[in-house]
């Protein structure tokens, strides 16, 4: 493999939150040597054939709830990782965890295994949301994680918040964004909620006894809190993140800028171009194709050539680096300069950056800016 990049699943959770689609597993107690020797097997499959150690610059172990595995899994994992990857120095180590199960203990252990990285999963301080969420923790559950990781060293600490939840919740987004300022985390991403089918939540939705947000409310928040959190002396650096000097996702960006990565787990995604595969979703369909000596594999393409200048535009432009706009052609520039006039796009100098307002339709440009770039198509 020639990534530098690993991604590690995590698939249990005490419980699935409303809104969660990912690849999960519900059980409250998590089958840790099970997980470890399926992750170990893995590896070995994909990495345990080159002739010496690769080098990762970075880990993320995600999930699911990493947090729920217990003391002592960190370190294992580590050793796990070691037979077929060296850390490089200074290489960035995050591991995701919920409030409710992230003591001063267990970070102490994942400081100690080499974790040098935590994202917690806030979500929200408002405690009917928190419990419409199906969430465990309270509103002084996130001020207790982050007092437990700086205790232990921990200091690169990341929060996760999601807007755009229904108006009839009563959430105040603003006292959300200042709970969490309130706490200093090095980094804080935004979710905007989604009502995916496979979600209770979509179920919900289309029964009708929820209602999201409408567009422009989810706008609004989203605006409100680029406007805030940069105010705090924070940096927009991609759609969605936003990050003091120096904490930016080392991990995430290898993904936006179309670097290689290896992805181990239930529903894990792996990318070493031009090829794209992902693993199955079922834990126990994942564990069994690897105990039977067969990969996990659910499905994979090999992106075309135009799906690949799609791809990159689209990475492209959600970062804050932008697009190189001296590679535009002129249908492109046209646009690039419309965009600037309503709001969407920075003063073109040479680099083609959406604005927060841009970044809100970030889909839609990213397809019109590429196909204004080959020939005989539309402008």
């Amino acid at each position: 493999m020639r990534s530098r990049h690993l991604y590690v699943h995590v698939p249990f959770c005490k419980r699935r939150c409303s809104y969660c689609d990912f690849a999960v597993h519900a059980t409250s107690s998590p089958p840790v040597d099970a997980w470890l020797d399926a992750t170990a097997a893995e590896l070995q499959a994909r990495a345990g054939q080159r002739r010496e150690p690769g080098r990762l610059d970075t880990l993320y172990v995600g999930g699911g709830t990493p947090s729920v595995l217990g003391l002592g899994v960190m370190a294992r994992l580590r050793d796990i990782v070691e037979t077929c990857y060296v850390l490089s120095p200074g290489a960035e180590w995050t591991v995701e965890a919920n409030p409710e199960s992230f003591s001063d203990e267990l970070a102490r252990d994942w400081v100690v295994a080499g974790v040098n990285r935590v994202s917690l999963g806030a979500q929200t301080f408002h405690a009917p949301a928190l419990k419409w969420m199906g969430r465990l923790h309270g509103p002084e559950g996130p001020a207790r994680a982050v007092a437990a990781a700086r205790a232990a060293g921990l200091n690169n600490v990341s929060l996760d918040l999601i807007f755009g939840l229904p108006a009839a919740l009563g959430r105040d987004w603003g006292a959300d964004l200042e709970r969490a300022l309130a706490l200093e985390p090095s980094h804080i991403s935004l979710y905007g909620l989604t009502a995916e089918r496979a979600a209770p939540l979509g179920r919900w939705v289309r029964e009708g006894r929820t209602r999201l947000a409408d567009e422009k409310v989810y706008g609004e928040e989203y605006l409100a809190a680029a406007e805030r959190l940069t105010a705090a002396g924070y940096e927009h650096y991609e759609v969605s993140n936003f990050a003091r000097t120096g904490c930016a996702s080392r991990h995430n960006r290898a993904y936006w800028v179309g670097a290689a990565y290896l992805g181990l787990g239930v529903g894990a995604h792996s990318y070493v171009p031009p090829r794209r595969w992902w693993n199955l979703r079922d834990w126990a369909a994942y564990a069994n194709a690897l105990r039977d000596g067969r990969m996990p594999v659910a499905g994979e393409e090999s992106l075309d050539a135009d799906t690949a200048s799609l791809e990159r535009t689209w990475l492209g432009l959600r970062i804050a680096e932008g697009l190189d706009a001296t590679t535009l052609n002129e249908r492109q520039r046209g646009l690039a300069a419309q965009w600037e006039r309503q709001g969407w796009v920075g003063s073109l100098d040479g680099r083609l950056r959406l604005t927060a307002e841009g970044w809100l339709l970030l889909d839609r440009l990213a397809v019109e800016l590429d196909a204004a770039g080959r020939p005989g198509t539309a402008a």
